[in-house]
Formats: C-alpha cells, structure tokens, sequence
C-alpha cells in the first residue's frame, strides 16, 4: 500500500462496516463464503469453461478460449495487486471471516474473474449472466471482509475490459468457422 493511502479509507471502512452489518446472517455469510472457495484462483469459472467445452462439442475452441479468459482476467489482476500493493482492510470495525491468498486487496481477483467468467459464457450461452453471477460475487467480498468496496468495482471492470476483448475474440473466431 502507498503511504499517502494508509489511514485514508474511513469513508470506505465505514461503507464496508454497514455492509457487513446489514448482511450479517449466517445464510448470507455461508452463500458468501462457498461463493469465495468457488472463486478462488478463478478455478470453478475456469472448470465451469470446461464443462461448456466438454458438453458443446461444436464450439469446444470458443469455450477453450473463453476459460483461458477467466484465467487471464485472475492474472491481470494479481499483476496490478502487485503494482498497487494496497492492503486488505484492517480495522476493529471489520470482521474478516474467510482467509485469504495474500495480504493484497486492490483489485479483486473475484471479481475480475467473475465478470470475465459472465461476459465471455453470457456469449456462448445466450444469456446475459452479468447481473446474475457478478453482483452477489461483488457482495460476497464485502460480506467477507476481505476487500474495500472499491476494490470490487476495480475487480469487475478490469474483468469486463478482458471478457470484452476475449468476447471478440470469439466472436471472430466463430464468424470465421461458421
């Protein structure tokens, strides 16, 4: 974390302390917890890719591909965590109720990795999974403890930025093939 940035967050702090009372049942904290160990490392967006590609069979390449999106979304973002280096909220106020790979929180992993994940299978299923699969995964991380509220948000738009590029990249790739 940057010097200038220690100390500095109590406004997200305090949005992030709401967030965790008003969400503090243990259904939502259990939902929560199994939404993070499916997230994590970005692997069951990455084997819910294989499953696409193991039962489509005609568009196994597209499914490929977009699994290997997720996958880089989880990448870029540990890239910029490791530039940024802003550490996970530490205060009295915050519970922090699942462990974590590192002590690095900005941008969430989770939610690159979730947003790719539903805008590049959004394409190959013909749904929009966007609004099912990214927000309760954006919540998740709050209701945990274990990212600012900005984190999140940075999480989700990288992961978009790289869903966009890889969706393309599909869609190219099935113009040519169709």
């Amino acid at each position: 974390m940057l010097k200038k940035d220690r100390g500095r967050r109590p406004r997200e702090l305090a949005l992030l302390a709401g967030i965790q009372r008003a969400l503090d049942k243990p259904g939502v904290v259990r939902a929560a917890r199994g939404l993070s160990h499916f997230g994590e490392h970005s692997i069951g967006w990455f084997a819910a890719g294989l499953v696409g590609a193991a039962v489509d069979r005609k568009r196994r390449k597209e499914w490929l591909t977009s699994a290997a999106g997720v996958v880089a979304a989880h990448a870029a973002s540990i890239v910029v965590k490791r530039v940024v280096r802003r550490r996970r909220p530490e205060d009295e106020s915050v519970k922090v109720l699942v462990g974590t790979p590192s002590k690095l929180s900005f941008p969430s992993s989770h939610a690159a990795s979730t947003t790719a994940a539903a805008v590049v299978y959004s394409e190959l299923t013909g749904r929009r999974l966007e609004p099912v699969l990214v927000p309760p995964m954006l919540a998740s991380r709050l209701v945990l403890g274990v990212h600012y509220p900005s984190d999140v948000l940075a999480g989700a738009a990288l992961g978009g930025l790289v869903g966009a590029v890889v969706r393309r990249k599909v869609r190219s790739s099935s113009d040519r093939a169709g």
